[in-house]
């Protein structure tokens, strides 16, 4: 029993970092958090014995890292073959699919995408993993992917009506991207 409250508890602190992650509009800080919270979460997978989901979530925190420094498609294409190759190794149940699809979404965002179109598909992304997390019965899983579907949905919302206002809510990022490239 003491070992369920152990992953319970790195399950809270993953939500306690990653409460604020989809707020960041620098994509650089936002992927940074979204790394940690990815390598607190997949700790937490491992003690709850969800070899897929923790196999994802740490997949899900390199392959953040090393969006930050390239885009390229062989790079984003080995995170997805990693991915399936781990993610299915333990596989026990269908559901457990779930962690593994959406890293796979994820994981084509963060290399292929940018702005509001990331966090649309990282939103989908969610709702595989609150599904997933859910059935597994992670306390602190569930309330952060379900927090981060209800942060990311307002913050896509709140991005759009900005773009359609004619502010660019991601210009900083436009930038940065524009003076590195």
């Amino acid at each position: 029993m003491t070992a369920y409250w152990l992953a319970q508890g790195v399950g809270v602190i993953a939500f306690l970092i990653g409460i604020t992650t989809f707020i960041n509009r620098d994509e650089r800080r936002f992927k940074m958090q979204l790394a940690l919270y990815s390598a607190t979460i997949g700790g937490h997978f491992f003690l709850m014995g969800a070899w897929p989901a923790g196999m994802s979530a740490g997949l899900n925190a390199l392959r953040t890292l090393i969006s930050l420094r390239t885009r390229s498609l062989w790079v984003m294409a080995l995170f997805i073959i990693l991915t399936l190759a781990l993610g299915l190794v333990k596989l026990h149940h269908p559901i457990e699919l779930l962690p593994v699809i959406g890293t796979i979404a994820s994981t084509w965002a963060l290399f292929r995408t940018t702005g509001l179109t990331t966090r649309c598909v990282m939103w989908c992304s969610t709702v595989c993993w609150v599904i997933h997390n859910f059935w597994l019965g992670s306390i602190g899983g569930t309330l952060i992917e379900g927090s981060f579907l209800v942060m990311n949905g307002v913050n896509i919302i709140r991005f759009w009506r900005m773009q359609k206002r004619g502010i660019d809510p991601f210009r900083v990022e436009k930038a940065l991207a524009e003076k590195e490239g």
